[in-house]
């Protein structure tokens, strides 16, 4: 049972990773008041990117 919410938390971690690197101008655009987008959008995609490493780690070392 645990190892299954422990997957499960590093899948929801993949897919939010996901949704903010395919989002992350539309995002930038909503949330934050940034005079240069592209470097919001850019830092919002390197986070997705680090959180869905993340979360792949967390599937694979769980089995």
């Amino acid at each position: 049972m645990f190892q299954l919410i422990i997957k499960l938390i590093g899948l929801l971690m993949i897919l939010a990773g996901v949704i903010l690197i395919y989002d992350a101008r539309i995002i930038t655009k909503k949330f934050f008041g940034f005079g240069d987008q592209n470097e919001g959008s850019n830092g919002l995609k390197i986070i997705g990117f680090i959180l869905s490493i993340i979360g792949a780690l967390v599937i694979y070392f769980s089995m």
